[in-house]
């Protein structure tokens, strides 16, 4: 066994990087037919990625959405228009989402700066994160004319050909959810509406 000594914290947490530690096993073991859990993608993202600074999650995806967007552009040769926006339904102003960038009336763009752990797992399983799905599905939605929502994860601290990831979702693939959640929004907030009236008399 190696013992390597350390005189400061930050060298003690840089030379754990990229290293299944202890108190990470726990987030890498996974049972048989299961996928990766976080740590797994973690560890790659520890030997590619420029390290995270102290910056909160919120705070960065403010800041690189604009540049996220012109990557896309950049990419794609799409013009986004990223007005500062709510769109709800005509029919029930309830129901809503705050685009990061629209396409002409039928497209749409939504960005995501996460984690580089989050970003590797979603190249390498050419998966939208599962937390994300129900807003993009929101998109469809709202927007009875979207046709299709650009889903763009960006993270600069990756190596240049995967800082950008780039998912196209169709409405024609999601019809039946897209009715279903509709649906059940309109129950839930007619539910949601009885108990206010009842609490406010």
């Amino acid at each position: 066994m190696k013992v390597i000594s350390f005189e400061n914290n930050e060298d003690w947490m840089e030379a754990r990087r990229g290293k299944i530690t202890g108190s990470r096993l726990k987030g890498i073991v996974v049972k048989r037919g299961t996928n990766e859990k976080i740590g797994y993608y973690e560890l790659i993202a520890e030997k590619i990625a420029e390290p995270a600074d102290d910056e909160s999650p919120m705070e960065r995806g403010h800041r690189l959405e604009e540049e996220a967007v012109d990557k896309f552009t950049e990419q794609t040769g799409i013009e986004v228009d990223t007005s500062l926006v709510i769109w709800q339904r005509e029919d029930n102003e309830c129901i809503a989402i705050s685009p990061d960038g629209a396409i002409g009336d039928t497209g749409a763009v939504e960005v995501k700066c996460l984690s580089s752990a989050r970003h590797v797992e979603a190249y390498i399983t050419k998966k939208i994160p599962k937390d994300y799905i129900e807003q993009t599905q929101q998109y469809f939605i709202v927007n009875d004319k979207l046709e299709t929502l650009h889903f763009v994860m960006y993270d600069p601290r990756m190596p240049k050909k995967l800082e950008l990831i780039l998912f196209e979702l169709k409405r024609e693939d999601m019809e039946d959810v897209i009715k279903e959640l509709h649906e059940y929004q309109t129950t839930k907030l007619e539910e949601i509406n009885k108990i206010v009236s009842e609490l406010t008399f």
